[in-house]
């Protein structure tokens, strides 16, 4: 590359002056890229003009003049010329000249820049009231960070929509109310988030002002002076500070800034303060070595401005719930000017900025303060992005600003968008039908296709963030189960796999449900019982509903045989005498005691009574009969769903019944326990059992990724012994969670 300007370098926008700015703080490297890079586009940019209206070489001039106050390399400040240009890449990325002039680096920086603006056009013309809602939003600072595995391409779109604000002020052209909520709603946020404070004030001054002009023009004649009065008094402060610091050998790093307009507005709106109560229109930042000199520096201030009373917050010695640390005070001049500072050390600094009580975090998280933990990729490269933003202002010499983190901790989520620009965030490796299925369960179902960006692709592709997806589905239709083979990797979401395996069971039931019913049938048609209600059938056997004795009988969990014998029990016969409307004559003076379980069933003679299998009543659970035909009396638990399911259709069948005196009765129920699976759960287990000695009849278990689902069947006397074993299993370690 050439070290000498072009000849025309002195033609705006690209004039000496311009690159002056520009090329201040690179190497002669990096001002041959930036000439480079202006001798690319100066043509091509020539008399066009971008969406907004602006001329498109004055904005990526202006936006490389941007990035070069930032201290960002050279690399990011030729990208913001260069990626203003129409997409050049081709699949074949040989065919790419940006990469053959300039480098892989730079055509990284361009190409990732270009997805950002394509990502911002698409979310512009959508019409889905769903992607305006501040958890979308939320996505699409998330999506806009993913889409940048190298962090300055986050820098390059900041700094091109400042610029674009900054050309609607000055050209007084009417900035679209969508283009400035879009700012305060995504950029705004972002660049908060990312600490980059130049930035974000004026984009939110400038957003504010086109949003609510009337009330910007308000709070700007209410202010006493002009920024550039307010700034010269932060500028005085700081250097009589500094030099009180100095004077007291106090190590210190002075900092300030005025409070902005949007800022003033944004306070007296949440504190409902009138515009004289606010005390921090400026705000200055103290950085020290240890804590003795925090309280050092804060009596210097107090003996040099006098303290406002009640505006003293010593967060020190009494820090925030969110661990945050520092001092805060307000102190007025000889002219009653008031004025914000802060005093921390270093440590409290990092740990403010970094840690999670971040800026961003309890300025932004509402009522939950800074509470909120950083967790995951995208606050690892928030964190390193601000780290990179402050190698700009060192002497010593920047360490290379490869995507590192992405390296270390590649991101385990993915955002794609559907055609009305919602975002969906999807785990690293999903596919199309797991996208479906994050839509709909009925759309995952009947996915037979899918185009991403427009274009068709196979149901295995793998999306990547950014990436627009479109399903083609079937009218009608289920799962292919292959879907459910991780080695063809058609699933990379538990749950969609949870809702692939729903349908099939779903699927398996129905044909359990069949094959059992035409087995009841068949024995039916064997015994000449045809005619028989198969409902009520049911019921005589124990079952709520024929469907599940169809399960049973297909899961051969019920024999056939028991059908015959209930048929051929006088009890199965019509009541002639009560005309096969009265199931029992109440004698409310009979008690019998039902042989067996300890039970008393109230208002009639002896019956044969059986304690229900599928809630397993035990003493003193509240219980209520059923009246079977052929059985006996069913006793169930009243909460039993079953019992509510009879009770509903035949509530002429239900009657009273009570534990009478158990004695030494023991009665069978279920212990459900979720656990941690280890090599010694089950021997855990079984010492709780032993040592309360509870004879175990019956166990079911089975794990799935590493957790344990276990059904333990016991022999109890009374309520006592449950409680006592439930109290037990949950103080093992390993269990989560334990219940009848």
């Amino acid at each position: 590359m050439s070290s000498t300007l072009p000849s025309d370098a002195d033609a705006p926008p690209f004039d000496a002056s311009w690159f002056e700015q520009v090329g201040a703080g690179v190497d002669d490297d990096g001002k041959a890229l930036l000439q480079a890079a202006v001798q690319w586009v100066r043509q091509p940019l020539r008399e066009t003009r971008a969406s907004t209206g602006e001329p498109l070489d004055a904005h990526c001039a202006s936006v490389a003049r941007i990035l070069a106050q930032m201290h960002t390399d050279a690399a990011t400040r030729a990208s913001a010329l260069l990626a203003v240009l129409p997409d050049e890449a081709q699949t074949d990325k040989r065919k790419n000249p940006l990469l053959k002039t300039f480098g892989p680096e730079v055509a990284a920086l361009v190409q990732g820049t270009r997805s950002l603006l394509r990502l911002g056009r698409i979310a512009g013309q959508s019409r889905d009231d769903s992607a305006d809602r501040q958890d979308q939003k939320e996505m699409q600072r998330k999506m806009l960070l993913a889409m940048a595995a190298d962090l300055r391409i986050v820098l390059l779109r900041l700094a091109s929509r400042l610029q674009s604000l900054r050309w609607h002020a000055e050209s007084r052209t009417p900035c679209p109310a969508e283009f400035a909520r879009e700012t305060m709603e995504l950029y705004a946020p972002l660049a908060n988030r990312l600490g980059i404070w130049q930035i974000k004030w004026e984009m939110e001054d400038l957003a504010f002002r086109f949003l609510q002009p009337d009330t910007y023009k308000a709070i700007a004649r209410q202010l006493e002076e002009r920024r550039v009065e307010r700034e010269t008094f932060i500028a005085d402060v700081v250097a009589e500070l500094e030099t009180m610091l100095a004077d007291a050998h106090i190590a210190a790093a002075v900092s300030g800034r005025p409070k902005h307009i949007y800022s003033i507005w944004n306070k007296m709106r949440i504190k409902n303060l009138p515009f004289d109560k606010l005390y921090d229109l400026r705000a200055l930042r103290v950085i020290v070595e240890d804590e003795r000199d925090c309280f050092a520096a804060l009596a210097l201030v107090h003996a040099r401005w006098t303290p406002v009373s009640d505006e003293f917050d010593d967060y020190i010695s009494r820090p925030k719930p969110n661990g945050y640390r520092s001092l805060h005070t307000v102190v007025a001049d000889e002219r009653g000017r008031t004025f914000e500072i802060q005093i921390r050390t270093h440590e409290m600094h990092v740990f403010a900025e970094y840690g999670m009580a971040a800026h961003w975090r309890y300025k932004e998280a509402g009522a939950q303060g800074g509470t909120q933990r950083a967790a995951g990729d995208y606050d690892r490269k928030i964190a390193w992005m601000r780290q990179l933003l402050s190698w700009g202002g060192e002497t010593a010499p920047q360490p290379a600003l490869a995507p590192e983190p992405a390296r270390e901790a590649p991101a385990d989520r993915i955002y794609v968008m559907t055609p009305q620009a919602r975002v969906i965030e999807l785990p690293q490796g999903a596919t199309p039908v797991d996208f479906a299925y994050y839509l709909h369960t009925d759309l995952g179902h009947r996915c037979r296709g899918a185009r991403v960006d427009g274009l068709m692709v196979p149901l295995l592709t793998r999306l990547q963030t950014g990436q627009t997806v479109e399903i083609v589905a079937a009218k009608s239709g289920g799962p292919s189960r292959d879907w459910l083979n991780p080695q063809l990797g058609y699933l990379a979401s538990p749950r969609s796999r949870a809702k692939v395996r729903a349908w099939f069971n779903a699927i398996e039931l129905q044909e359990r449900i069949s094959n059992g019913q035409a087995m009841v049938e068949k024995e039916l048609q064997r015994l000449g019982r045809t005619a028989i209600n198969l409902e009520q059938l049911a019921q005589q056997l124990g079952f709520a509903r024929a469907d599940d004795l169809y399960v049973a009988v297909a899961k051969d969990e019920f024999s056939l045989r028991q059908i015959d014998q209930v048929l051929k029990s006088p009890a199965s016969t019509p009541e002639g005498a009560a005309g096969g409307e009265q199931v029992f004559v109440p004698v409310q003076a009979n008690v019998a005691r039902a042989e067996g379980s300890g039970v008393l069933v109230m208002g009639v003679d002896s019956l044969l009574t059986q304690l229900a299998r599928c809630c397993r009543p035990a003493p003193p659970d509240s219980i209520a009969g059923f009246v079977t035909r052929g059985r006996g009396v069913s006793v169930h638990r009243r909460d039993c769903p079953s019992f509510a399911t009879l009770a509903a259709r035949q509530p002429e069948r239900v009657i009273d019944v009570d534990w009478g005196d158990t004695g030494d009765e023991v009665y069978p129920v279920d212990i459900v326990i979720h656990a941690q699976q280890s090599a010694n759960l089950l021997r855990d287990l079984s010492d709780v059992f032993g040592r309360l000695r509870l004879n175990v009849i019956g166990v079911n278990t089975h794990s799935r990724r590493s957790l344990a689902h276990m059904v333990f069947t016991v022999e109890v006397r009374n309520g006592e012994q449950i409680s006592r074993a439930l109290t037990a299993l949950n103080e093992l370690s390993g269990v989560t969670a334990v219940r009848q």
